[in-house]
């Protein structure tokens, strides 16, 4: 009874510190929310000055730079999303293997992925800052800049390829919404028969005029 009583508690443990886990991680998805709309109204912002820029005789730099914080505000947004959506899943996942009967068999790998997610929170928290981090995106200081460039070195190898090509999508899409469609209306088909009859007709006096000329050297 001694050790299964023993057994039981460690069990109630492990489910209690995963639930306060799993509720500290929530309110860091309730603060992100606040971060990553403003991440993509930074880059709406950018996107608006880039085609700004584009306008501008010698505008090119500026547009280069408007784009490349835009791009960052949008990567730095993918990975912030995608951080806490995965640290979620892994602890609804040991919440339901630490229910389980087999509990003295997990212990180790539960008690692991409580690190590991102690761990991923404290990264989210050091990483993630407040708002007056995201304002830093678009500026265009020494400080800005040095900051810019230290969070694009840490998102170089924590998104996939594919998560890139989605934040380019984001990326155009936002550009499409500010630029508006670009695309030019087809021309009209039925014009063209129009056209040829025109066509014909100014050919047919000059058919006439030679013609004529056969006519009478003929004759």
């Amino acid at each position: 009874m001694g050790n299964t009583s023993s057994r039981v508690t460690a069990q109630d443990k492990a489910i209690l510190d995963l639930k306060i886990q799993r509720d500290k991680l929530h309110q860091y998805q309730r603060r992100i929310t606040v971060l990553t709309d403003r991440e993509t109204e930074v880059a709406r912002q950018e996107m608006a000055q880039m085609a700004a820029a584009a306008q501008r005789t010698g505008g090119d730099k500026d547009k280069d730079a408007h784009r490349r914080r835009a791009l960052l505000a949008l990567r730095r947004k993918k990975y912030q999303e995608q951080l806490l959506a995965k640290t979620d899943a892994q602890l609804a996942q040991l919440e339901q293997l630490t229910r389980s009967v087999e509990f003295a068999a997990i212990q180790k790998d539960v008690v692991f992925g409580l690190r590991q997610g102690t761990r991923v929170l404290q990264e989210i928290h050091a990483e993630m800052g407040g708002l007056e981090h995201v304002e830093k995106l678009m500026g265009d200081t020494a400080e800005a800049i040095a900051y810019q460039q230290e969070v694009s070195d840490m998102l170089g190898g924590r998104i996939t390829n594919q998560d890139e090509d989605e934040v380019e999508d984001e990326l155009a899409a936002l550009e499409a919404e500010i630029n508006g469609p670009t695309t030019l209306p087809a021309a009209p088909v039925s014009a063209l028969p129009e056209i040829e009859t025109q066509k014909e007709e100014e050919r047919a006096p000059a058919r006439e005029r030679q013609a004529e000329r056969r006519a009478m050297l003929a004759s």
